[in-house]
């Protein structure tokens, strides 16, 4: 199995001055590649230009421009070619399927963040030695950097890549590992119902509160966009000190809301799996569930609209973006395949809706949001509670289903 690790670099001065150069660099190929693929398909009879033909060219490139692209590792460069490729085919695809295809765009300089070393050995070296206390990340055109490495990494390392995140470096490394000894078996099963009043709910009864990690910054942030959005809007190199302050800010408010609601995910994802041999989740389609409600026009009143519950659908889709349910989802499924657990998503279709013990389905059996009453044999519960009981049902049916 393949397993990614993420570790803080400490370059020096020199250094950060390399690395963001690297990063412009490589930022610049990829926006000649994209320059010239569209420039063929206009005015070249629609003529296509695929990764084989660009990646040709680079010792063109490296040669012509020694300073700028000559100095960085090939293969980081055949990366970047293959990044930009991953875009057209994604293109092509979202468009054949009917869905917005969304044409690759220029990328600038701040929103270029990664280089990524397809090969440890070609370019980079991950250089952890046992008996040494300072682990180093050795990059072509930047040197040795000092890497802060808080855990072993087990396995041959394969892929090295260089994040930026606001001024902070991070080195994020691949490593190929054998399948790890699965933990115990609990014999436990549970199913689990997802929301924004509780961040999930269990089919023992038990819930997990929400933290609200969004909400309860966003005064901050508020004022810090505000701050940012009285600057005038100027070339790059025309900006000054307090704006670039003010982008920082805001960059570091959003970093850390997003770094609490991963460890939330991590740490609610590790205490289901250590305790649950099986879990069952709703298949949540959470890009459609946070979808802006379409207008409705006035028939009677020409360029008037109808009211629509837009209010309302923009602080629910808020909460659930706030919540991070298609986070946690990932992260439990990778935590369930090193552990040996099993997860399984299910239909959530009426979930919270049925009534476990006589099986009544009807809209009225939940007359509030935190409330559910059979209108047939009385059985009241909580209304997640009853969604986590149903979906452990399908799941355990489903499983049942699945040939061996």
């Amino acid at each position: 199995m393949i397993r990614a690790y993420k570790f803080l670099m400490r370059p020096t001065v020199g250094q950060t001055q390399a690395l963001s150069e690297m990063l412009r660099d490589h930022c610049s190929l990829y926006n000649g590649a994209l320059q010239e693929r569209r420039d063929a398909y206009r005015h070249v009879s629609r003529t296509s230009i695929k990764y084989g033909m660009q990646s040709a060219q680079l010792k063109e490139i490296r040669a012509f421009d020694p300073e700028r692209q000559g100095r960085w590792s090939f293969s980081s460069q055949q990366a970047t070619l293959r990044r930009l490729d991953k875009a057209f085919a994604a293109f092509f695809r979202r468009a054949k399927s009917g869905d917005t295809p969304g044409y690759p765009r220029f990328r600038g300089v701040n929103w270029f963040d990664t280089v990524e070393f397809p090969k440890d050995g070609d370019g980079c070296r991950w250089d952890s030695t046992p008996h040494d206390p300072v682990t180093r990340v050795r990059l072509q055109g930047v040197g040795h950097v000092k890497v802060h490495q808080h855990r072993a990494v087990a396995g041959r390392v394969k892929t090295v890549s260089v994040k930026r995140e606001g001024r902070k470096w991070f080195v994020v490394l691949t490593a190929e590992q054998d399948q790890p000894e699965p933990l115990p078996a609990t014999g436990s099963a549970v199913g689990i119902d997802l929301g924004i009043a509780n961040f999930l709910a269990d089919s023992t009864g038990g819930f997990v509160p929400n933290p609200r990690h969004g909400r309860t910054d966003a005064a901050k942030l508020e004022a810090a966009q505000q701050a940012l959005a009285k600057f005038p809007r100027v070339r790059r190199d025309k900006r000054t000190s307090n704006h670039q302050r003010a982008v920082e800010k805001v960059a570091r408010l959003h970093g850390k809301v997003r770094r609490q609601r991963l460890d939330h995910a991590h740490k609610t994802a590790v205490t289901l799996v250590r305790e649950h041999d099986f879990i069952a989740h709703e298949n949540l389609t959470i890009r459609n569930m946070v979808k802006t409600v379409a207008p409705k026009p006035d028939p009677e009143r020409a360029g008037a609209f109808l009211p629509n519950g837009a209010a309302a659908k923009t602080g629910l889709n808020r909460g659930i973006a706030d919540a991070g349910w298609g986070v946690f989802l990932t992260i439990l499924h990778a935590k369930a395949e090193s552990a040996g657990r099993e997860v399984i998503a299910v239909n959530p279709r009426n979930t919270s809706r049925t009534c476990p013990p006589c099986g009544h389905v009807a809209a009225e059996n939940r007359p509030n949001q935190e409330t559910f009453h059979c209108v047939a044999c009385g059985h009241k519960a909580h209304a997640d509670t009853v969604g986590a009981i149903n979906v452990l049902r399908a799941g355990l049916v489903r499983r049942e289903a699945q040939p061996a």
